[in-house]
């Protein structure tokens, strides 16, 4: 089985990785499926948040499959495997609900990016963080130099990427990388989840976007998003509308 499953229960979605047999790697399949439930609950408006978790296994998340990547030319590398993880996480990142990942186990390489996608993070006390790609001749292609670089101190990304130091969930918590320990990390991000009941869900959604584009994740995007939903709830874009389906001038009142 290698499937990101999606379940949703009272205004909760639960995105679910689940190839424990290969320590949850990635594999083509489950971008896309990632990619395509997030489509989904983009739009759903009975979703409050969204809890990205594991299958049972020591690793939340290994990375991208080797098999996958391993053989690509560099130009195929680079246009279909890296950009488009790039795209699928960036489409994680800007999704309108607040997101949690809720880390049972180590985050390695793409795993640690994934995780670095949602808005907070909560992880077990044993769990950590690592990009080992230099040990395979790769760099770390899904943001591990950039998104990360907004998220952690760069002496800290500096030891994980130049010299492979694994980030203890601790010291994590101590930079403010993890919002919570807990030994049941998914039961922990439900309740963060169910605070967001007491949150007006728009203004919610509009804070996050707003935040969003100050870090500069997504920030053409997310400028343009609040600008146009102004404009269209002012009675110009009603009269606007009007008049181009009146076939005439539009009368802007000041």
């Amino acid at each position: 089985m290698s499937e990101i499953e999606l379940s949703c229960d009272d205004g909760i979605a639960f995105l679910n990785i689940d190839n424990r047999a290969k320590l949850n790697v990635l594999t083509p399949k489950m971008l896309q499926a990632l990619e395509d439930h997030c489509a989904d609950l983009d739009q759903r408006r009975d979703i409050r948040a969204v809890i990205v978790t594991a299958a049972e296994s020591a690793v939340f998340c290994a990375g991208a499959d080797i098999k996958a990547w391993g053989a690509l030319s560099p130009v195929a590398f680079a246009r279909d495997w890296v950009q488009r993880g790039h795209r699928v996480f960036a489409t994680l990142a800007g999704l309108s609900k607040p997101t949690i990942a809720a880390l049972a186990g180590d985050a390695i390489g793409g795993g640690l990016e994934l995780a670095s996608s949602c808005d907070i993070r909560i992880a077990a006390p044993d769990a950590g963080f690592s990009l080992p790609e230099t040990k395979l001749g790769v760099v770390p292609g899904w943001s591990g130099t950039q998104r990360l670089s907004r998220l952690l101190p760069e002496p800290v990304l500096r030891e994980m990427v130049l010299f492979g130091m694994r980030l203890p969930a601790q010291r994590a918590y101590d930079l403010g990388f993890v919002a919570e320990l807990s030994p049941e990390p998914i039961q922990a991000a439900k309740i963060w989840a169910e605070r967001l009941s007491d949150q007006a869900p728009d203004a919610t959604t509009i804070a996050k976007f707003m935040l969003n584009a100050g870090v500069g994740e997504g920030q053409d995007r997310m400028i343009e998003a609040l600008g146009s939903g102004m404009a269209s709830a002012l009675p110009e874009k009603a009269e606007g509308v009007r008049s181009f389906q009146e076939k005439r001038k539009p009368r802007f009142v000041p």
